[in-house]
């Protein structure tokens, strides 16, 4: 990978770290009315959210094609069928436990390299997808456009794997390879300090 390479995607991943930096309202239950926006920085502004939306995009790039789009496609797209039952007030038990255990289990798969059968990392990250959707639904604003409001969290999320698959390059090198398993790490970390929260 070319230093410039490297560079846009430290400059990407280093960008959304920033932009998440903002208070958490993701399970605050007093998100604000609104529409496409509201959908959009949901993601964003939700750290338990944003470390597993960046760990797919981590894990994705680390496996290579096709996981690299296969695993972020899959994401939000389930995610939107999680989404519609939480909207529809069909109950999930133990959605902060599985929303804090994505970024713990995603988290790990990237920092031991894990290198399972593309269908196996498919069905994790769809399982931990209906979880993150689920709490979007459950918390969608009563006045916004459902359709509005549901694209703009795919958006959010989509563009999340997007930083992730950006530093996740970074694996074309095998210093860049240890950042990326490093950032694993940092994000099963985190997801244990949810995780126990959620407990």
């Amino acid at each position: 990978m070319h230093s410039r390479q490297i560079a846009a995607a430290a400059a990407s991943f280093t960008l959304i770290t920033l932009i998440s930096a903002a208070p958490a309202l993701a399970h605050a239950g007093d998100v604000a009315a609104g529409g496409f926006i509201t959908g959009f920085l949901h993601p964003i502004f939700g750290w338990d959210h944003v470390i597993a939306m960046v760990a797919v995009g981590l894990w994705g790039a680390f496996l290579g094609a096709p996981a690299i789009w296969l695993l972020p496609v899959t994401f939000p797209l389930v995610m939107a069928f999680g989404g519609m039952l939480g909207a529809t007030g069909v109950p999930l038990p133990g959605i902060e436990i599985g929303i804090a255990a994505s970024g713990v289990v995603i988290g790990l798969a990237v920092l031991f390299a894990a290198r399972p059968p593309l269908t196996v990392a498919a069905i994790v990250v769809a399982v931990f997808a209906i979880f993150h959707g689920h709490a979007h639904g459950a918390e969608m604003p009563g006045a916004v456009h459902p359709l509005a409001y549901a694209g703009g969290f795919v958006i959010g999320t989509g563009l999340l794997h997007l930083a992730g698959i950006a530093f996740g390059m970074l694996t074309r090198t095998k210093l860049g390879t240890l950042a990326v398993r490093g950032a694993g790490g940092v994000i099963a970390a985190f997801g244990a300090v949810f995780l126990v929260g959620a407990l």
